[in-house]
């Protein structure tokens, strides 16, 4: 899945600010910006489109919410752009996410060692 900047930033907007319709983003990004309506608006439709977000209606408007949280798209993006190139016995990944983990810091580190046990418990439920 590829996402343009605007894209990236629309979902940056909604998932600081849970919810919004098209007028409320765009008030946003004119500020900041700048672009039209019509940009927007078919930001957010492709962002539906690609099964990023959830709407409904509210009276004549859709009101978008993300339908991902922001580290599971970022999973999402990484298993698309290493899928390419690594295969199933293939321990690259891991090689490469250690690589760029020395650019964490050390409550980075203990976050990443705690979901990493977590992971571990759930394969052991889920092997019984």
């Amino acid at each position: 899945m590829k996402l343009g900047e605007l894209e990236k930033l629309v979902l940056q907007y909604l998932w600081q600010n849970d919810s919004a319709d098209v007028k409320q983003v765009f008030g946003h990004f004119e500020k900041t910006r700048g672009g039209s309506l019509n940009t927007i608006q078919s930001t957010l439709d492709r962002l539906y489109k690609k099964d990023l977000l959830t709407r409904h209606k509210e009276g004549h408007a859709f009101v978008y919410q993300a339908k991902v949280e922001r580290h599971e798209l970022i999973g999402q993006l990484i298993k698309s752009v290493t899928s390419d190139f690594i295969t199933e016995d293939d321990s690259s990944l891991v090689a490469a996410f250690s690589s760029i983990s020395k650019e964490f810091n050390e409550e980075q580190l203990l976050k990443l060692e705690s979901l990493i046990e977590q992971q571990r418990l759930k394969l052991g439920q889920e092997s019984k």
